[in-house]
């Protein structure tokens, strides 16, 4: 057991050495195709329930780590998701009448969750948070949280926008009520020196998004940088701009293939990255950890996968890793 927890250590460490780690990632991929275990721990079943909307490619990477860690440790692994925030709850209230030995949970919209969350742990069900409520989950009683800070995340934009001589911004929210959102916004705008300004779209609709973007812009041609806070909505953003014959420059948190190409053509400026296979992969080794030797990371601080810049000069090294799902 102590070789392959040996073994699973240095594969999730990226290898012991270049050779190492070329062979580690083809024992992960063998492992995942077969289905085989590293562990021989017994067969506990974690579900995830997150506040995603359907065909989000952030939650798809999410979702990527987490299975690979569950076929390492030999998990069953449960998925559901709602954008609204009382059907989360009520997903996750379904887990926890299944009785399942473990939970992951997003807090985008923590008053939604805090009773469910609460009542997982009176049921002895272990809670790890993941992505959005880092300032929730200790309170909620969860055991950690992975994910970003976003209002560091945000500051990281503020400060890149900065060097780029960027002078008028637009952060574009297709969420509302999603904590994390503003805090990325108002991050961006505490270090940012220009003026930044908000903008509220339909995340679900995107011809919505596309218009409200390209209105802006064509209302406003002083507008320079437009961020928006999900890889999915970079490529509307692109299209509102050429339709408006706007200038700005297009920026966005998160990373998938789409927005790694449009680094390398030149058509994004840059990207925010917060790991999403590392959150959904940590996540499930974490429950695993806590389950089977009483584990926890973090000291009671979150454990943080970003923020991590991403430009033009970074997407060629990352665009393998977009296309595979991990990154």
């Amino acid at each position: 057991m102590s070789v392959a927890l040996a073994a699973v250590l240095c594969a999730g460490l990226a290898g012991c050495s270049a050779t190492g780690g070329k062979r580690a990632e083809e024992a992960r991929t063998a492992q995942t195709a077969g289905g085989k275990a590293a562990v021989n721990t017994p067969k506990w079943t974690f579900a995830m329930v997150t506040h995603s909307g359907d065909g989000d490619t952030f939650w798809d990477i999410v979702q990527n780590g987490a299975k690979q860690a569950a076929v390492k440790d030999n998990i069953n692994f449960l998925y559901g998701h709602d954008e609204e925030g009382q059907r989360q709850s009520q997903l996750v209230q379904s887990y926890i009448d299944q009785k399942v030995d473990g939970l992951i949970v997003s807090l985008a919209k923590p008053s939604a969750m805090k009773d469910v969350v609460e009542k997982a742990e009176k049921a002895g069900i272990p809670v790890i948070t993941v992505n959005s409520g880092a300032a929730q989950s200790k309170a909620f009683g969860a055991l950690t949280h992975i994910g970003q800070d976003e209002t560091v995340a945000g500051e990281a934009v503020g400060d890149e926008l900065n060097k780029r001589g960027r002078k008028k911004a637009l952060c574009v929210l297709h969420e509302q009520g999603n904590v994390g959102h503003e805090q990325r916004c108002d991050g961006a705008k505490k270090t940012f020196k220009g003026d930044l300004q908000k903008l509220y779209v339909d995340g679900t609709n995107m011809p919505d998004v596309q218009s409200s973007i390209e209105s802006k812009l064509q209302a406003d041609p002083s507008i320079d940088a437009v961020v928006t806070l999900g890889a999915p909505f970079a490529a509307t953003a692109v299209k509102a701009k050429e339709q408006a014959a706007s200038k700005a420059e297009i920026d966005t948190f998160d990373l998938n293939a789409q927005v790694a190409t449009g680094l390398k053509n030149g058509s994004l400026g840059f990207a925010v990255d917060q790991q999403p296979y590392l959150q959904g992969y940590e996540a499930v080794d974490l429950l695993w950890l806590y389950r089977y030797n009483s584990d926890v990371l973090g000291g009671g601080k979150p454990v943080l996968t970003g923020p991590q810049v991403i430009t033009k000069k970074d997407a060629a090294a990352l665009q393998d890793f977009t296309q595979r799902g991990t990154r």
